[in-house]
């Protein structure tokens, strides 16, 4: 099990410097929407001593973890066990309207990856769940062994970005029939004899893309994600900051979507003068998406894949 005092959160130094024109030396509020073992939000609190937050997350291991870790802070901090399109509502429920800075850290988090029995990891045997919060809905076992082939080829080529999406199904529905699936082990066996070896050996993990599929598709990553952005672009103040840390492609082009269609003035080409109520409510603060450097991946391999933007309120919502 990952320990919350060994978690290293991905660019937190770039993160702290993002945010400190919006929350450094006055009363403000941080929603942190994927709160984890709160190591960034323990650096943001630190970093801001009149900061107060708002720590969002699925899964209630992670908020027992982030409790503790955040226990020092003391009444500055609120834990609200919801998923991250919830936050509007955790932030009404808690007396406010507006916040001052929301920190999105999407994906899977250290700790879920490192306990085995959640079977997030392809390289340990564990049951097959996959569930973010596991006092809720449905597993990855119950996608393989009742979905309809044509609609798991669809989630491993959609959300996966799966080339052999077909093949993998094919020898999916003839191992189902003979036994239902339980546990990774039996899957990884399977693609590694499914994904054609000339593409194991230069594509990665042949178990890869298809776990992410799994994983997205139980927790209903990208549908939460396209709900999420709107809300909380709606809760943040005038001034305000976002900043979002995504894994994949899939996550990083909705928030590019969502905050490049906010940065655009409405105002019709060719006038010269920006009519009241059409200019852009967001100024973008990234060139593109931020990644790590080489010094960083070297001491904290999760941060290979990462892709940063940010964004500041400048315009009151359309």
């Amino acid at each position: 099990m990952t320990d919350a005092a060994e978690h290293v959160p991905v660019l937190l130094d770039r993160i702290v410097e993002l945010f400190a024109p919006a929350l450094d030396g006055r009363d403000a509020v941080l929603v942190d929407a994927t709160v984890g073992l709160g190591g960034h939000s323990d650096a943001l609190l630190a970093a801001f001593p009149r900061l107060r937050l708002i720590g969002l997350d699925r899964d209630p291991a992670a908020l027992e973890r982030s409790a503790e870790r955040l226990a020092r802070h003391g009444d500055r901090v609120d834990l609200v066990h919801t998923v991250y399109d919830g936050l509007p509502e955790a932030v009404s429920g808690l007396g406010l309207s507006r916040v001052d800075g929301i920190l999105f850290d999407l994906g899977v988090s250290s700790m879920q990856l490192d306990r085995t029995e959640r079977g997030f990891a392809y390289s340990q045997d564990a049951p097959l769940d996959m569930r973010m919060d596991p006092t809720t809905g449905f597993t990855a076992a119950d996608v393989l062994n009742t979905y309809a082939p044509g609609e798991l080829i669809r989630i491993l080529r959609d959300y996966g970005e799966e080339r052999f999406a077909q093949r993998i199904v094919r020898a999916v529905v003839a191992e189902r029939e003979k036994e239902p699936f339980t546990r990774s082990g039996r899957l990884v066996e399977l693609l590694y004899s499914a994904v054609p070896a000339a593409s194991r050996r230069t594509g990665g993990h042949p178990a890869k893309r298809t776990f992410q599929a799994l994983r997205i598709e139980v927790n209903g990553e990208l549908e939460v994600l396209r709900r999420a952005m709107p809300a909380a672009l709606g809760a943040l103040a005038m001034g305000g900051r976002i900043v979002v840390e995504s894994y994949q492609s899939l996550e990083d082009r909705l928030v590019k979507q969502a905050l490049t269609e906010l940065a655009k003035s409405r105002t019709p080409e060719g006038l010269p003068v920006e009519l009241p109520g059409h200019g852009p409510e967001l100024k973008l603060l990234t060139r593109g998406a931020e990644k790590a450097g080489e010094s960083e991946i070297e001491h904290n391999p999760r941060a290979a894949s990462v892709r940063l933007r940010a964004a500041q309120r400048i315009g009151e919502p359309r």
